[in-house]
């Protein structure tokens, strides 16, 4: 589980064992200066494209995750873990495999450089959380194809970490629906990814590198066997592989597969496979015999790729010849056939993911350059000249100045299609954007979204900024793969810097947590108060299961007129959320100081009150507070705590007010006691873990279970509490010193 415990440092701690720890400040990675001829810093780059992968990250989130506005989500997926598809909440094993296998050559091949820039520990990580997630979807007969409710999936626009609560809510199943397929295509690209693993990890992890070359041998051997894309499962709907219905359709996916299971294994008879039943059926150009150059690097289509690898592998001149044609395609033309190109100058192959193609075919130039073309200094200039082009578009070079890459560059655009980075809490997508004229819904983003590389301008150079415009906004791990990889290459040739003090950690921009109320009814014998208890959580979003706010009342008047607390009623009106499970308690009054009481009202485990939509972000309740009506000029609502500002009327007369206190569980999260406490006022008394101003037991079993990986979380101050030792670290000798302290 991710703790959510560090705010300058983002520093996280474990413990594996009673005698090791590690230290609460993170270490600075060693960097590399840029080169002159980049005005780009690609170490940077590469540095939030991890970012934006550990965003993508399903499930249990790893202590090494540094997005401080995450947390986990849709733990009980039949296989836990991997990369959400793209600014929706679907996982595929498709485009994990294609995606992780982009990410794994990048790294084979330009390993020392991503060393180098002092990236290299974190891109193994997030590589390994893609190939986790692969593994676990193979089940040996069948593979796992989709995990997720589409239908609902796609017409919710909410948080990661609170999807499960509102799929549950609208009836969806926990765990998520998932699929069983043998498509060829989804099956070979697994093998893929699998033995470009084991490439990357077998001197790192020999353990875990074996443990993906025998997965990469028996899907290798299944997709062999099966030759049909027939059985696609819930991904056709989003990445059909079934085209033609004819061989055409999955021996690209073969072909590739079989020349990544060649450079993990070095076996001949994945070649001879090549020669004998792949590339007999390689696809050929419209009317033509010749093989097809046209078309790009992706998903669906990874023949060029296979004839690299081919290139690479073998040595065979006519296939060096092939990958210059599919090259000359990109850039001058070839056969009388080239790529479309933007006015501004990036090569543009289709609507969907322009960026996404070019940047990918850029990686496929600078591999090709510094391997089958590496003698032939023309090319190599002119491919790669060529493919820092269309990186540098992504980064700016362009007539618009925008940079897609987002959190980069002086100019990005406003929306981004991507539900949790929004951490929008009621539903309201289409609400969102700095030119919508609401002043009822949130229209600003929460996140930035650091890294994404967005999907690009249309064919004539514009670009459309609203979420709902896909094709150019949507991002997607596959888009960022190829990218990614080419970042892995323009380090190679021009350096790179990581920021010392990335990822900044975000703080909310708005109250998390409020209350809004206005006076419902007024009398001389009672007072009558409508209240919205209100989640708007995104830093991450969340449920609070001990959820309650007070209302404070002052009855000097009636202690002075000779009557007592005992004569005041408290009465539950209308409650929004009546027929629910988790309804709205309130209490008899309850002493606070002097003359001063509160009604406490409660939320049985908070799912009333939830950042999931319209009708869940608040939680409306209407509650009275009064005497008798024979009791006569007594009843005095005006030096109440909790009724200063508040005026009647109806739903325009709503106002926040901090007078009335809301908490999770004991810690105040909202507002201001009488007593002039705020949740600012953070205990620093050292001991006191969960930060009640108290140092106890209570906090030495906190400690004991966090030390052990319980799923607990400790405050940012409370880390600090902890540490008795004050040695920098969290570890069992800080256990022993706080039981000793308390024995004294």
């Amino acid at each position: 589980m991710k703790k959510i415990i560090a705010a300058a440092v983002s520093a996280v701690i474990s413990l594996s064992s009673v005698a090791s720890s590690m230290p609460l400040i993170k270490e600075t990675s060693m960097t590399v200066s840029a080169e002159e001829g980049s005005k780009y810093n690609y170490g940077e780059a590469l540095q939030k494209s991890m970012f934006f992968y550990q965003v993508q990250q399903a499930g249990e989130l790893p202590d090494w995750n540094e997005v401080s506005w995450r947390a986990d989500s849709v733990e009980n997926d039949v296989v836990p873990g991997g990369w959400f598809d793209a600014g929706d909440h679907l996982k595929f094993s498709l485009t994990n495999a294609y995606s992780a296998t982009i990410l794994a050559w990048g790294l084979i091949q330009y390993k020392d450089a991503v060393k180098n820039a002092g990236l290299y520990d974190s891109y193994l990580r997030n590589l390994q959380w893609g190939l986790d997630f692969v593994a676990g979807c193979d089940l040996g007969d069948k593979v796992i194809g989709t995990i997720g409710d589409d239908a609902f999936d796609h017409v919710w626009w909410g948080s990661a970490e609170v999807y499960m609560r509102k799929y549950v809510l609208k009836g969806g199943t926990d765990p998520r629906p998932y699929d069983e397929i043998t498509c060829t295509t989804t099956v070979a690209e697994m093998a893929s990814a699998m033995a470009a693993g084991y490439i990357v990890f077998k001197d790192e992890n020999p353990e875990l590198a074996e443990g993906y070359l025998n997965h990469a041998k028996s899907l290798f051997e299944l997709a062999d066997k099966t030759r049909s894309n027939d059985d696609q499962g819930v991904q056709q709907k989003y990445y059909n592989t079934k085209q033609s219905g004819t061989v055409a359709d999955y021996i690209d996916e073969l072909f590739y597969a079989a020349n990544w299971m060649y450079m993990a294994t070095g076996e001949q008879k994945y070649l001879d496979l090549c020669e004998s039943d792949y590339i007999p059926y390689f696809p050929k150009e419209n009317q033509s015999t010749e093989r097809k150059y046209t078309w790009g690097l992706c998903w669906d289509d990874t023949s060029q790729a296979a004839a690299l690898l081919y290139a690479m592998n073998t040595g065979k001149d006519e296939w060096k010849q092939h990958v210059k044609h599919h090259l000359e395609y990109w850039t001058n033309g070839y056969g009388g056939k080239q790529v479309q190109y933007t006015p501004d100058g990036l090569a543009w192959l289709m609507n969907w993911g322009s960026l996404r193609h070019a940047t990918t075919t850029a990686f496929v130039a600078m591999i090709a350059s510094d391997t089958i073309f590496a003698d032939d200094a023309a090319f190599v200039d002119k491919y790669n000249t060529w493919a820092k082009s269309q990186m540098d578009y992504a980064f700016g070079d362009n007539d618009l100045g925008l940079s897609y890459v987002l959190g980069m560059g002086e100019k990005n655009p406003v929306n981004v299609h991507h539900r949790t980075s929004s951490g929008i809490y009621d539903d309201h997508w289409n609400e969102l954007g700095p030119d919508t004229p609401s002043d009822k819904w949130e229209t600003e983003y929460a996140h930035v979204l650091y890294g994404a590389l967005e999907g690009g301008p249309n064919q004539d150079g514009t670009f459309t900024d609203t979420n709902s415009s896909y094709q150019n906004t949507e991002v997607a791990i596959d888009y960022n793969a190829g990218f990614t990889a080419a970042l892995c290459a323009m380090i190679d040739d021009y350096g790179g810097t990581p920021l010392e003090d990335f990822p900044p950690v975000e703080t909310p921009t708005r109250p998390e947590f409020l209350i809004k109320a206005s006076i419902n009814q007024a009398s001389n014998s009672f007072t009558e108060i409508k209240a919205y208890a209100m989640n708007h959580s995104a830093w991450p979003a969340r449920v609070i299961e001990d959820l309650s706010y007070n209302y404070y009342f002052d009855i000097s008047e009636l202690v002075d007129a000779g009557y007592s607390i005992d004569d005041v009623k408290v009465q539950k009106g209308t409650d929004q959320h009546s027929g629910d499970e988790g309804v709205a308690t309130v209490s008899d009054p309850i002493h606070y100081e002097g003359n001063i009481y509160y009604v406490k009202i409660t939320f049985g485990d908070g799912r009333v009150v939830m950042p999931t939509g319209q009708s869940e972000h608040r939680s409306e309740l209407q509650f009275r507070i009064g005497i008798a009506d024979t009791i006569q000029n007594v009843w005095d609502p005006s030096n109440d705590y909790s009724f200063k500002d508040l005026v009647q009327g109806g739903e325009d007369a709503m106002i926040e007010t901090p007078y009335m206190t809301m908490y999770d569980g004991d810690k105040l999260i909202w507002g201001t006691e009488p007593n002039g406490k705020t949740p600012d006022d953070v205990s620093k008394l050292k001991g006191d873990i969960n930060l009640d101003s108290e140092f106890n037991i209570a906090d030495v079993v906190l400690l004991n279970r966090y030390l052990i990986k319980d799923t607990i979380k400790i405050d940012k101050q409370g880390v600090i509490n902890a540490d008795m030792n004050e040695d920098d670290k969290l570890n069992i000798f800080d256990a022993v010193i706080m039981r000793r302290t308390l024995a004294k």
